[in-house]
């Protein structure tokens, strides 16, 4: 954190402008050593200055207008400098190039946003919310990344903490000083309900943090079948393009095909898989292998049956196995004469959709059913206020477990000063989601996930 750092902000390739971005105590001077125009140092905070960089002979390398930032009312509360240079390629690896070898070092993956958590300017929640905002591909993405990068998502962890340090206090006072009149006594009473609510409150925004996941993530869509029953001819179907080959040749789809749309501004992630049959042809055994493993793993299976043919065993196998998931029976081929009979299988008339992909009917059937099953509509997209991170939910849970254990404890009268330590420890776990407490370890893995220069 003492040294000075430096990195091309924007995306490298032919543009208009790019950026440059310099964070540290001595940001402004090493600038200032390159810069051909106003004395920086002497210029007013947050002003954009016209000018030229120069190498050690005086040779112009861009013309450029440098931005200086004084702390601490920059992004990472250090002294910040960014020049905007023309977009080409050599002209910004040149400008680069002068400030390494004046003082600068090259920052790693996240550095400057790993500066702004360590002093103060964000916590671990927005921070992990900058790199959601980059990536965002849809407007409710966007809405939800804003949401957490503004502190929406960290007062509801804030909340939950500052309600235990009131229950902590409390046990604490009542068993350090029990003569005081004054001091509400912690009795089963007054305790059991408070942890009630706790529990209420930490389920209710992991329950919500569902659809933060969606939205963040998508929807992990495998479209399941026997070969020639339209799977590919769905995907493109779904996609408006010819993603998929579609032949009438069985075994055409060998690998995954995979592609992306939005319903609703959530994202469904889509794979067309291998036609499953028995076959001697290995590349092909593979692919029939992928498809029953991205069954298994994917949120939504989609599977693709043809109404002009008879169910075969291996299929009737498979569609039993889909109870415990989320699916859409998709019959295709429904202007062709009915061959399938679905009894004794046991599955869900209400997930069963008739199509013909051909004839482009029944699509927004199944999106009308996609949109039923995992409540799109019911996502809030105005002002999404969920936690979206695998590391955050995760411990969360974690949190829930410990509170129904403290909630047990309290009913079977546990000592008083072992339920405070548990809560303690819930607290502090609590302080991890938003890097009130955090280890180093996790803010070099986190961080180096991030791009360069951000």
């Amino acid at each position: 954190m003492n040294d000075t750092i430096c990195a091309i902000a924007t995306s490298q390739g032919v543009g208009a402008i790019a950026i440059i971005r310099i964070s540290g105590d001595e940001s402004i001077e090493i600038v200032n050593k390159i810069f051909k125009g106003k004395d920086l140092t002497k210029v007013s905070s947050h002003t954009i200055n016209y000018g030229h960089i120069v190498d050690k002979s005086g040779n112009v390398i861009d013309e450029v207008l440098v931005s200086v930032m004084r702390a601490p009312k920059t992004f990472t509360t250090e002294d910040v400098v960014e020049i905007n240079t023309h977009g080409g390629i050599a002209s910004t690896n040149k400008v680069l190039e002068v400030l390494l070898t004046n003082g600068c070092r090259l920052a790693e993956p996240g550095e400057f946003t790993k500066r702004a958590f360590l002093g103060g300017r964000i916590d671990l929640l927005e921070a992990e919310a900058v790199m959601d905002m980059i990536n965002a591909k849809t407007n409710t993405q966007r809405e939800l990344a804003i949401n957490q990068i503004s502190g929406k998502v960290s007062d509801l962890i804030n909340s939950l903490r500052d309600d235990m340090v009131q229950i902590i206090s409390n046990i604490n006072v009542n068993i350090d000083y029990p003569e005081y009149d004054d001091v509400d006594i912690i009795t089963d009473e007054i305790l059991i309900p408070k942890i009630a609510s706790l529990k209420e409150r930490i389920t209710k925004i992991l329950k919500e943090s569902r659809n933060g996941r969606i939205i963040k993530e998508g929807i992990k869509t495998s479209i399941i079948g026997k070969p020639n029953v339209g799977k590919s001819s769905l995907l493109n179907a779904l996609l408006e393009e010819e993603k998929a080959i579609v032949t009438d040749i069985a075994g055409t789809t060998r690998d995954i095909v995979e592609g992306q749309i939005s319903i609703n501004g959530i994202l469904l992630n889509m794979i067309d898989t291998a036609g499953i049959r028995e076959t001697e042809d290995v590349i092909e055994a593979i692919g029939v292998e992928k498809s029953i493993k991205m069954m298994n793993e994917a949120d939504l299976v989609l599977f693709v049956l043809n109404n002009n043919e008879e169910l075969s065993d291996d299929i009737k196998t498979l569609l039993n196995e889909l109870e415990d998931k989320n699916y859409i029976i998709i019959i295709n081929k429904t202007d062709l004469p009915k061959k399938l009979d679905l009894n004794g299988i046991n599955v869900d008339n209400s997930k069963i959709i008739n199509m013909s992909i051909k004839n482009n009917l029944g699509l927004e059937e199944l999106k009308n059913k996609i949109i039923e099953i995992f409540n799109i509509s019911g996502i809030e997209s105005k002002d999404p206020t969920y936690l979206s991170n695998a590391r955050s939910i995760s411990i969360l849970e974690s949190c829930l477990e410990a509170i129904t254990e403290v909630e047990i404890g309290v009913k079977n009268n546990q000592p008083i000063d072992m339920i405070e330590l548990d809560i303690k420890d819930i607290w502090e776990k609590l302080g991890t989601i938003n890097g009130t407490t955090y280890e180093e370890e996790l803010l070099d893995e986190m961080f180096s996930r991030f791009c360069l220069g951000k």
